[in-house]
C-alpha cells in the first residue's frame, strides 16, 4: 500500500506552485497590509472622537467632524485595497489551479498503459477536474482569509501595546486556546476529508462506467442493480461527508468561546483601568473594537477550516497523479531507419501481473511483405502479443526487433509511427469527419482524405451527412453505425499508409458484403507489406501466409490454412468448431 504523504509536505508543495507568481504574492502582501493597517487605524480615531465628545457641552464638533471625515476616507482606502488583493489572490488561485490540472493531464499522456489498467478512468477524470476545482476553492477562500487573519491579529496586537500594554498581554495569554482549540480539531478533520474525497472518486468512476454502458445496462435489465450499487455509494459518501463536516464545524463554535472570553477579558479590565483614570473611556472603546477585530480573524479562519482540509486532502490526490512513474519518453533512443518489415520475437515472456503469467516462451519469426494471421481462444494473449509490438508494455524476458533492430533501444514514437493499427473498438474524436480521418496526418489534404474514404467506400455514406466531411461527430460517433464508425478508423490508416499493418478484428463490426469490398481495400493496402491480422473469424484468414494459433499464452500451431488444417491439430478444432453449426444448418 502507497504510504501517505504528510499533510505539512503536500501544503509545502501547494506553497511551492505559488514561486512562479512571487511577484504578485508580494502585491497582494503590499495590499493587504496596507488594508488591514487603514482598517485599524479607525479604532484609534474613534476613540479620539469618544475622548472628545465626553461631557456636557464640551463637544468639539469641528474636530470631531475632522475625524469622521478621516474614518470615512480610511474606510474607502481599506476597502480598495482590499478588493486589489482579492483581485491578485484569485489571479494567482486561477493560475496555481489551471498549472496543476496541466501538470496532472500532461502526466496522464505520459505514463505507461499498464498505470490505466489500475485506475478507473471516471477516478482520473475525477481527480483532474474535481480535485482541482476543491483546491481552487479551498485557496481562494483559506489563502485570502488566512493571510488577512494573520496580518490583523499582528497589527492589533501592536496597536493594543501602543494603547496599553498590560491589556495587550492578557489578550496575548487567552489566544494559545484558540489556536489550540483549532489546531487539535482540524488535525482530526483531514483523514475525514480524505476519505471523502476517496469515496468521490469511486462515486464518480461508477457513474462514468455505467454511463458509457447504458445499452448494456438495459439491455441486461439491470437499471435497478445499478441504481441500488450507485446508492450504497452514495450513502457512503453522505456518511463521510458528514463526518468530515461535523467535525471541521466544531471549530468554529469552540472558537466563538474563546473569543468572547477574550473580550470579555478586556471590556473587565479595561473599566478598572478606565475607572482608575489609568486610561480615558475613548481609549476603552478603541480596545474593545480592537479585541473584537483581533478575534474576528478567528472565526472567519474555522469557517472556511473544512474548505482548506478538503483543498489538502483534493492535493494530495492530484499530486499522486502528477508524480505518477512515467515511461521513458517517446523520442529517447535510437532513429529507426527506413522500416522493411522483418519482424522477430525471440523467446518472449510477459505478464500483467507477476503471478499469472500471460505469454510464455513465444518465438516468431516474421519476413518483411509476409500476413500473419494470430488465432485462438479469448484470453489466449493475441491481443497482448499485438501490445507488444506496439511498445504498450514491456516484456519482461526475451526481444523483439525490427528489421535485425531490437525495439527497446529505439524511439517509441519510430516504432509506433512503422504500424498501422485497427482496432475492433473505434475511436471517434469529438471534431469533423475529416479531422477523424486525418488523425494520423494533420497535413493531409482534402483529395487525400477523400480518397482514402473512397478507398474503404465510406465516401458515399460521408457525403449523405448534413455537412459531408465538414460534420461535426461526438465521441460515442452520433448517428453513425458501428459499422461506419469502423469504416472510418480503417480510412486512417488508409490515410498513413505505414510500411506495417495490425488489424485487431477490424471487420467485426461491418457487414458480410461490405466486409468483402473493405477486404480488397486491405489486399491493396497490405501489398509489399507485413500485416498482423487477429481474428475470432476463421474465414476471414484463410488467405493468410502464415496462421499462428496461439493456446494458454504458448504458440501450438504455425502454418498455412491448409497446411494447418491436414494437421489435425489445436487448428482444425478451432475451425471445426467454428463452422460446425453452419454445416449442420445445411445438412
Amino acid at each position: 500500500m502507497k504510504k501517505k504523504t504528510s499533510r505539512s509536505a503536500v501544503l509545502g508543495r501547494i506553497l511551492g506552485s505559488v514561486k512562479p507568481y512571487r511577484f504578485s504574492l508580494v502585491l497582494s502582501v503590499i495590499f493587504g497590509i496596507t488594508s488591514v493597517s487603514l482598517m485599524l487605524a479607525i479604532p484609534v480615531c474613534v476613540g479620539r472622537a469618544v475622548d472628545l465628545m465626553v461631557g456636557a457641552g464640551s463637544v468639539d464638533f469641528g474636530s470631531v467632524s475632522s475625524i469622521l471625515l478621516m474614518i470615512a476616507v480610511f474606510a474607502a482606502l481599506s476597502a480598495v485595497f482590499q478588493w486589489l488583493m482579492t483581485v491578485v489572490n484569485n489571479r494567482i488561485t486561477y493560475n496555481v489551479t489551471r498549472d496543476l490540472r496541466r501538470a496532472a493531464f500532461e502526466t496522464l499522456q505520459e505514463v505507461p498503459v499498464s498505470y490505466f489498467d489500475g485506475h478507473a478512468h471516471g477516478g482520473l477524470v475525477s481527480r483532474v477536474i474535481t480535485d482541482v476545482d476543491a483546491v481552487s476553492d479551498g485557496l481562494l477562500l483559506g489563502a485570502s482569509h488566512l493571510f488577512t487573519g494573520i496580518v490583523t491579529v499582528a497589527a492589533t496586537l501592536v496597536f493594543m501595546i501602543r494603547l496599553n500594554p498590560v491589556i495587550a498581554a492578557a489578550v496575548a495569554v487567552l489566544t494559545p486556546i484558540s489556536l489550540f482549540v483549532s489546531r487539535f480539531v482540524a488535525s482530526r478533520t483531514y483523514g475525514y476529508f480524505r476519505e471523502q474525497a476517496e469515496v468521490r472518486e469511486e462515486e464518480g468512476a461508477f457513474a462514468e462506467e455505467i454511463i458509457s454502458s447504458q445499452k448494456v445496462v438495459k439491455a441486461f435489465g439491470r437499471e435497478e442493480d445499478v441504481r441500488a450499487r450507485f446508492c450504497e455509494i452514495n450513502e457512503k459518501y453522505e456518511k463521510k461527508t458528514v463526518r468530515a463536516v461535523f467535525f471541521s464545524s466544531l471549530v468554529n463554535p469552540s472558537t466563538r468561546l474563546v473569543n468572547s472570553i477574550v473580550y470579555a477579558s478586556v471590556a473587565l479590565i479595561g473599566a478598572l483601568f478606565a475607572v482608575s483614570g489609568s486610561i480615558t473611556v475613548g481609549v476603552l472603546s478603541g480596545f474593545l473594537a480592537y479585541a473584537s477585530q483581533y478575534t474576528k480573524p478567528f472565526n472567519e479562519i474555522s469557517g472556511v477550516i473544512s474548505e482548506l482540509q478538503g483543498a489538502i486532502a483534493c492535493a494530495e490526490r492530484v499530486f499522486e497523479v502528477i508524480d505518477a512513474e512515467r515511461e521513458t519518453p517517446s523520442d529517447v533512443g535510437g532513429k529507426l531507419p527506413a522500416v522493411h518489415g522483418d519482424v522477430g520475437l525471440s523467446h518472449i515472456y510477459f505478464s500483467y501481473r507477476k503471478d499469472r503469467p500471460v505469454l510464455r516462451d513465444v518465438t516468431l519469426s516474421v519476413p518483411s511483405g509476409a500476413h500473419v494471421a494470430v488465432v485462438g481462444p479469448t484470453g489466449c494473449g493475441k491481443t497482448t502479443l499485438i501490445n507488444l509490438l506496439m511498445r504498450y508494455y514491456e516484456p519482461d524476458a526475451g526481444k523483439i526487433t525490427l528489421d535485425g533492430e531490437d525495439i527497446s533501444g529505439v524511439r517509441r514514437s519510430d516504432v509506433r509511427r512503422s504500424f498501422g493499427m485497427v482496432l475492433q473498438d473505434t475511436w471517434i474524436r469529438s471534431a469533423s469527419v475529416r479531422d477523424n480521418i486525418a488523425l494520423g496526418k494533420p497535413d493531409a489534404t482534402d483529395g487525400e482524405i477523400v480518397a482514402a474514404a473512397r478507398s474503404v467506400r465510406a465516401h458515399s455514406f460521408i457525403m449523405k451527412l448534413p455537412n459531408g466531411y465538414d460534420t461535426v461527430l461526438s465521441e460515442s460517433g452520433g448517428t453513425l453505425s458501428a459499422g461506419q464508425r469502423q469504416l472510418i478508423s480503417v480510412a486512417r490508416v488508409m490515410l498513413t499508409a505505414p510500411p506495417m499493418l495490425i488489424l485487431d478484428e477490424a471487420t467485426s463490426s461491418i457487414d458480410t458484403r461490405t466486409e468483402l469490398e473493405i477486404s480488397r481495400s486491405f489486399e491493396k493496402l497490405m501489398e509489399g507489406k507485413t500485416a498482423f491480422i487477429v481474428a475470432h473469424r476463421l474465414s476471414t484468414v484463410r488467405d493468410a501466409d502464415v496462421i499462428v494459433v496461439m493456446r494458454d499464452g504458448e504458440i501450438v500451431e504455425q502454418g498455412t490454412h491448409g497446411d494447418l488444417l491436414a494437421a489435425g491439430g489445436f487448428y482444425k478444432e478451432l475451425y471445426v468448431s467454428q463452422f460446425r453449426g453452419v454445416s449442420d444448418g445445411q445438412g
